[in-house]
């Protein structure tokens, strides 16, 4: 796992120039909101995926599938239908 240098926002705020120049020197930098991770820089040729898979931030789904694989369900009646009856009760 890469190790990251962890900032706070005020940081990156007061000292832009120099934690962007860091950044576009090769380092990836984490910032911080409250204590959690709000953003990734990393240097513009690298991936911010790869990077993130590097840091163990995020992970391959654990099953293949895609939503076209998921089966439609073909309602019984139409939204028309229900609306009408909703109208009736008036």
């Amino acid at each position: 796992m890469t190790v990251m240098r962890t900032i706070p926002h005020r940081e990156l705020r007061n000292n832009s120039s120099a934690v962007l120049a860091d950044v576009k020197a090769g380092e990836t930098i984490a910032v911080t909101n409250n204590g959690e991770i709000s953003a990734i820089l990393v240097p513009p040729s690298t991936s911010a995926y790869d990077q993130m898979v590097a840091a163990g931030l995020v992970s391959r789904a654990r099953r293949p599938g895609h939503a076209r694989d998921i089966a439609r369900i073909v309602p019984s009646r139409t939204s028309q239908d229900v609306l009408d009856e909703l109208r009736s009760d008036r």
